[in-house]
């Protein structure tokens, strides 16, 4: 009886859980969602604890667009791919059910010489690396965003020194030979910083120009340890970004990718329209 009475619950179970992935009798007609997805991807100046790519997901997309940051610290376009993190984009771009797939690819910083293990070519290899991307991109029925590297923070006299500018430039001939759509980061965050000058750019760093370096290390070993153990470190200094950088940098991507790729705007959403956080973004 026990074992019927089991198998009975089991089934009524299932006819509640059938039952509501309809909506009642007599409700509106249900109109299908249409959600898109946005995947970034690039080095430590898009990821997490560092780059713009937090802050554009939690508040530059609306809840139409799942926003997807799988940018790595220290990757090239080269190690990127090297190390299987591409694989990770790749099956991200084949999920079923999204009406638009946008990948968003960002690099430079570290495709620069000097860098053992990652630095990449600049008139070979790192253009040949952005146009395999587009290629997997298309090739999964993705469409790909091209990004100019975000300018670091450093003067030289009164003038910013953008030492990306030829991996920039080399970003804008790939996008303009295969057709793809750029969004010129290092153009208008040169811009802005150049500016602003440099003392009001060094608010964006990640600790203040007179704090120590923080780390934070894995809790201590304790008999029930439930805390998050992932450890953060920061420091000043004119690439990465904090708070204040990265709401500030996320806000001009999608100012930027409104124009760029005018089929995205209506799911880009802007800092400024909020009153409540207006004043933390202004220069």
């Amino acid at each position: 009886m026990m074992r019927v009475g089991l198998a009975l619950a089991a089934l009524g179970m299932t006819g509640s859980a059938l039952a509501q992935e309809r909506p009642p009798a007599g409700s509106p007609p249900v109109i299908p969602i249409a959600a898109s997805k946005i995947i970034l991807v690039g080095d430590s100046t898009t990821a997490v604890v560092g780059g713009w790519g937090p802050s554009f997901c939690a508040y530059n997309v609306t809840s139409f667009a799942a926003c997807i940051n799988l940018a790595r610290g220290g990757r090239s376009s080269g190690s990127y791919l090297w190390e299987g993190s591409w694989n990770l984009v790749q099956g991200e771009m084949r999920t079923p059910g999204y009406r638009n797939i946008w990948v968003l690819i960002q690099f430079g910083h570290n495709d620069q010489p000097g860098k053992p293990g990652r630095s990449t070519d600049l008139a070979k290899d790192f253009p040949a690396n952005l146009e395999r991307y587009v290629r997997d991109v298309r090739a999964a029925g993705a469409k790909p965003v091209l990004v100019t590297p975000l300018t670091r923070r450093m003067f030289k006299g009164a003038a910013l020194d953008n030492d990306l500018e030829p991996w920039a430039a080399s970003i804008r001939t790939v996008a303009r030979r295969l057709n793809v759509p750029l969004a010129d980061l290092n153009a208008v965050s040169v811009k802005a910083v150049n500016e602003m000058g440099e003392a009001a750019a060094e608010r964006f760093a990640p600790l203040a120009k007179d704090a120590a370096p923080f780390t934070s290390g894995g809790p201590q070993a304790t008999e029930v340890d439930d805390r998050p153990g992932g450890s953060v470190r920061l420091s000043f200094d004119r690439t990465h970004l904090g708070l204040l950088g990265a709401n500030y940098f996320a806000d001009m991507m999608a100012r930027e990718l409104a124009v760029a790729v005018p089929e995205m705007r209506p799911l880009l959403l802007s800092l400024q329209q909020r009153p409540d956080v207006t004043n933390h973004i202004r220069q």
